[in-house]
């Protein structure tokens, strides 16, 4: 009896530290996505605030490229930490990490504007954004390996999906904060307090997260299957040669990238931050409406991520996985059309009833896309498709007669627009605005909304959707944590997995909000973005089907 309460006692010590490890790295890396997705939340407050020098358009698609610049330092923060952590150990690495994104973070909220100081404002945001990237690059290839080597190896894809559900968690934080605020600034100081200053309240909100995040991760020691190396003196003393520079090792990162982060990141940053843009900039939804919705999707994403990781532990990483990302590649054009007719059905009807048509000589046209906002758009052709752009509708194109001037068919009302071509700027604004007006007038005639009509809104179909997406993102990123670590061997884990994560979270999923509005803003369909992450995912239900081992039940200590 005295040896059946002593083996009682170990076990439940043994999984008291289980619960320690995962709620301690999935709190800290919560707290760090929540710091990254403020960002992406607010980015048109941001665009307003920081590139106000530049044009509607191309402030947004700025501020939506910095949303993305972020993004392309994670893999240098993945290779510089991977490095950190195959030698020196996982919970120095993601320690520095939280710090280093929790500082940006709060800093953000303490920049100038561009009304005040310039150029200078968008300078140090850009580099803000450049220490965040380069922190979360290191922060999640951490906190996955370390739950990961504490796990048993029958609950590998549960216990490490909670540091899955830390992205939902930290989106979840980041739009609660952002919604209170609104309301409550809102409430006391009137609508225009929060484009005005409001929006820093919740970037400083995570200095208490900050000192709460730290606090827990002190309290962690190293990893078993990390320090049982060491002991033995078999850690890489070479990680990047190794991981690069060999071949069985090269084929390894490659494969992950392509079989499971390519889709990965198209499919959850469309879920979760270009339907957010789709739905703002184009459906003209409210941003009370949108955070609603959001918050409803993510809250509801968060025990499905734990769930699809259990679901692996008895069918098998890869089934599951394939299963999330080939029901988006099925959802992606129907679901954003389902998106327009329950949130903006009266867009889509005038789409349907009176489509806009733009004739223009295509020597007159340039493509609608501006990311650094020194493109002038002067041509009859630019103002006619720029004002549409701006107006969030689709068009489509007719070559018209060489060197006549653009003109914009809505229905049978043809609206001719103007050349400025060589104008001075005050002419080229009136000429601008001019047929801006006249186009907008038309629209309205037209029955094209200037807003979405909270009225005529199903928002039950819209969060339906919003939650095949959301089945979709969670099937394939509840098992990726247990699959990427079981795919690599222990002496390099930390830098061969971080990379092709980081990649194709960062690359690929970091600019699928600004490449596909870009796309859009080019052709002028609505939809034609979407075209960017569904070329991804296609390319990784493929590679996942044919090439992709089953990694369920591996042992880590290889």
């Amino acid at each position: 009896m005295a040896e059946l309460a002593a083996g009682e006692t170990e076990g439940q010590k043994k999984q008291t530290s289980l619960k320690t490890v995962v709620a301690a790295s999935a709190a800290g890396t919560a707290f760090e996505w929540y710091d990254f997705f403020v960002f992406g939340s607010l980015i048109q407050v941001i665009s307003r605030t920081f590139f106000s020098g530049l044009n509607e358009t191309a402030g947004y698609v700025a501020a939506l490229a910095l949303f993305g610049a972020g993004f392309l330092f994670r893999p240098l923060g993945a290779l510089v930490f991977g490095r950190i952590g195959d030698r020196a150990g996982r919970k120095g690495a993601f320690l520095v990490t939280v710090a280093l994104m929790g500082g940006a973070t709060f800093a953000i909220g303490l920049l100038p504007t561009y009304a005040q100081v310039g150029l200078l404002a968008p300078a140090l945001l850009v580099l803000m954004r450049i220490i965040q990237g380069f922190a979360l690059g290191g922060e999640y290839g951490g906190a996955a390996i370390y739950v990961a080597e504490h796990a048993p190896t029958n609950a590998r894809g549960r216990s490490t999906s909670w540091v899955q559900t830390s992205a939902a968690l930290g989106l979840f934080g980041a739009l609660v904060v952002i919604l209170v605020t609104r309301l409550a600034v809102g409430q006391l100081f009137g609508p225009e307090a929060f484009d005005a200053w409001g929006w820093r309240i919740p970037f400083l909100f995570s200095a208490g997260l900050l000192a709460i995040s730290i606090w827990m991760r002190l309290k962690l020691s190293e990893s078993p299957a990390f320090a049982k190396m060491k002991e033995e003196g078999e850690h890489s003393k070479a990680p990047f040669k190794e991981s690069f520079g060999e071949w069985r090792n090269l084929k390894i990162v490659l494969l992950a990238l392509v079989a499971i982060m390519f889709a990965q990141g198209a499919v959850w940053y469309t879920a979760f931050f270009y339907a957010q843009t789709f739905m703002e900039r184009f459906l003209k939804v409210a941003p009370e409406t949108i955070n609603a919705l959001m918050l409803s999707a993510t809250a509801a994403s968060a025990l499905l991520y734990v769930f699809f990781g259990w679901l692996s532990d008895k069918l098998g990483r890869k089934m599951v996985m394939l299963f999330g990302m080939t029901l988006m590649l099925v959802a992606y054009f129907p679901g954003f059309h389902m998106l327009s007719q329950t949130l903006n059905p009266a867009l889509a009807e005038a789409e349907a009833r009176t489509p806009v048509v733009v004739v223009a000589d295509p020597a007159d046209c340039t493509l609608q896309f501006d990311p650094v906002g020194k493109a002038q758009f002067v041509t009859s052709c630019d103002i006619a498709k720029s004002t549409l752009a701006n107006a969030g509708v689709s068009y489509s194109n007719q070559p018209g007669v060489p060197g006549a001037p653009a003109q914009v068919r809505i229905g049978n009302n043809v609206i001719p627009s103007a050349d400025a071509t060589g104008q001075p700027p005050e002419v080229t604004k009136a000429l601008k605005a001019s047929v801006e007006r006249r186009i907008k007038q038309g629209l309205a005639q037209a029955g094209y909304p200037e807003t979405a009509d909270p009225a005529r809104m199903n928002l039950a179909g819209a969060f339906g959707v919003l939650m095949i997406f959301v089945v979709a993102a969670t099937a394939l990123y509840g098992p990726i944590a247990a699959c990427l670590v079981e795919l690599f061997p222990t002496r390099i884990r930390y830098t061969a997995l971080s990379l092709p994560y980081h990649i194709g979270t960062g690359w690929v999923g970091g600019f699928v909000p600004f490449t596909a509005f870009a796309i859009v803003a080019a052709v002028g369909d609505i939809y034609s973005g979407l075209w960017y992450p569904f070329a991804f995912t296609a390319i990784s239900v493929v590679t996942c089907l044919f090439l992709l081992p089953e990694t369920r039940g591996r042992p880590l200590d290889q």
